[in-house]
C-alpha cells in the first residue's frame, strides 16, 4: 500500500487512535508513529506520506524525506507547512478544513464567559478557600466583532446572536453570513474596534497578517474589551498586547495561540491575572478523530488510486 509517519505531539493512547484506524481501513500500509518532530529520523528514508498539524512540523521532516509525496495537515491552516522551505513543489498538501466550527467557536464562548465573569478570580478564590464576591459582566447587549469570518467565524455568528449579542464580521471578503448584523473590510478596523466589547481573532498566518493587531488598533480598544485570539498568535503585536494589557488599557484577554509554542516560563503573560492562556487547544475536543477520519479516509483513497486532482481540501500551492 503506503508508507505513513504520523507526528502527534499527543499522549500515546490518543496517538493510537489515529494509527490503529489507518491500519484497519488500509490493510498492508506500513504505520510508524512519533511525538515530537525531533525523532522522525529513522522513518523518513521510507516515508511517503506524512499526518500531522500545520504547528507539529519543521523542515528537515521534508527535507530529508526523498520519497514524500503527501502531506496532509489535521489542522484547517497550512501555512506552518507551506512555509518551509525544503517543500517541494511536487509535495501534494491538504487539510482538514471545515470540522473546526465547533470546537473553536465553543472556545471562542468559553473565553467570553471566563472573561466577563471573570473566572479566574473564582478559582483563585476557590483555592484560597476565600468567600469572596465579584460583580459579573454580561454578554448579553454586548458587540462582538469577529475578525476572520470564514467556516469557523461563520459558525461563531450565530452562537452569538443566540446570547443576544451584536456581532459585527471583519474580513477582505464582505458577504451575507448567517448571525453577522454587519460585515467590515480590513480598511474599516481602525474606524470600528472602539465600538466592540469582544475582539475575537481567526485570522490566519499571512505576509500580510503579521502583527497586522498592533500597538494602534490595541489602543484603539474600549478599555472595558477583551481580546480573544484563537487563530494564529503572528497576527498580533505580542509586546504592544504586553504593555496594553500591563497599562490596564484593556481589561483583558484570553489567548489560545503565540509567537512563539510552548510560550517560554518566562514570559510576563503567564503572571497577568487579567489573562487566561491555554495551550493551543481551541480546534482540539473529544471528537475530534471521530470528525477528522472522514476526510483522512477518502483522501488515502484517492491518493492511492491517483486521482490527486480530486483530494479534499486540496492546497494549490
Amino acid at each position: 500500500m503506503t508508507n505513513v509517519l504520523i507526528i502527534l505531539t499527543y499522549p500515546e493512547h490518543l496517538r493510537r487512535q489515529y494509527s490503529d484506524h489507518i491500519r484497519e481501513k488500509f490493510p498492508g500500509s506500513t504505520v510508524n508513529v512519533v511525538d515530537h518532530h525531533s525523532k522522525v529520523g529513522p522513518y523518513l528514508g521510507s516515508a511517503e506520506v506524512v499526518l500531522t498539524f500545520a504547528t507539529m512540523i519543521a523542515d528537515h521532516v521534508v527535507k530529508d524525506a526523498p520519497n514524500l509525496k503527501w502531506i496532509h495537515a489535521f489542522s484547517t491552516g497550512t501555512d506552518g507547512i507551506e512555509g518551509l522551505p525544503s517543500l517541494r513543489p511536487e509535495v501534494i498538501l491538504t487539510s482538514t478544513r471545515g470540522i473546526h466550527g465547533a470546537p473553536m467557536s465553543e472556545a471562542a464562548l468559553m473565553a467570553m464567559l471566563a472573561l466577563s465573569r471573570n473566572l479566574p478570580r473564582s478559582v483563585r478564590n476557590q483555592d484560597r478557600r476565600s468567600w469572596t464576591r465579584h460583580v459579573p459582566r454580561l454578554l448579553e447587549g454586548k458587540t462582538v466583532g469577529i475578525f476572520g469570518v470564514g467556516v469557523i467565524g461563520a459558525a461563531l455568528a450565530p452562537r452569538c446572536k443566540a446570547l443576544g449579542m451584536t456581532v459585527v464580521g471583519v474580513d477582505p471578503i464582505k458577504r451575507d453570513v448567517a448571525g453577522v448584523d454587519r460585515m467590515h473590510g480590513w480598511d474599516e478596523v481602525p474606524r470600528i474596534i472602539g465600538d466592540l466589547d469582544y475582539v475575537v481573532l481567526f485570522i490566519p498566518s499571512s505576509a500580510t497578517t503579521q502583527g497586522i493587531v498592533n500597538a494602534e488598533l490595541l489602543l484603539a480598544m474600549k478599555p472595558t474589551a477583551y481580546l480573544i485570539s484563537l487563530g494564529r498568535g503572528e497576527v498580533i503585536d505580542e509586546p504592544a498586547l504586553v504593555g496594553v494589557l500591563q497599562q490596564g488599557r484593556i481589561a483583558g484577554a484570553a489567548l489560545d495561540v503565540f509567537r512563539k509554542e510552548p510560550l517560554p516560563d518566562d514570559h510576563p503573560l503567564w503572571s497577568m491575572e487579567n489573562v487566561i492562556i491555554t495551550p493551543h487547544l481551541g480546534g482540539l475536543s473529544d471528537e475530534y478523530p471521530k470528525r477528522a477520519f472522514p476526510i483522512l479516509d477518502e483522501n488515502i483513497r484517492r491518493f492511492l488510486a491517483g486521482d490527486i486532482r480530486n483530494m479534499i481540501n486540496l492546497i494549490q500551492r
